[in-house]
């Protein structure tokens, strides 16, 4: 696993991804990319990211941590329409290749969900 450099802005975030298993993959993203660019430069186990970002799989599946969700947000109508075919969908379900990560995450626990 590599250890992310800040940019320009400083704003590196810290995130931990909780595996299907329990094992915590604390992570380090920049502000403005997403989460599953981040899980991907860290190898976190689950997260495949098969269509590269672009909304069209749910292998980036993750569960926000509930207190956490209000910080993410609701997903878009296009995400809607692909969490829909994910496998164990749940009210804080999102595609981490939706999320766009904000100073305001840091901190912030996801969960990622099995078959993603």
């Amino acid at each position: 696993m590599q250890q992310a450099e800040q940019n320009n802005d400083g704003a590196s975030i810290g995130v931990t991804f909780v595996t299907a298993d329990g094992r915590e993959c604390p992570v380090r993203a920049m502000s403005g990319t997403s989460l599953m660019e981040a899980a991907v430069e860290y190898g976190v186990p689950g997260i495949e990211a098969d269509c590269g970002g672009s909304c069209a799989c749910a292998t980036c599946h993750v569960y926000v941590d509930p207190e956490w969700f209000g910080v993410v947000g609701e997903p878009s109508e296009m995400e809607n329409g692909t969490l829909y075919f994910g496998a164990d969908r749940r009210p804080t379900s999102r595609l981490s290749c939706q999320v766009v990560v904000t100073p305001e995450m840091d901190g912030m626990r996801v969960t990622v969900a099995p078959y993603s």
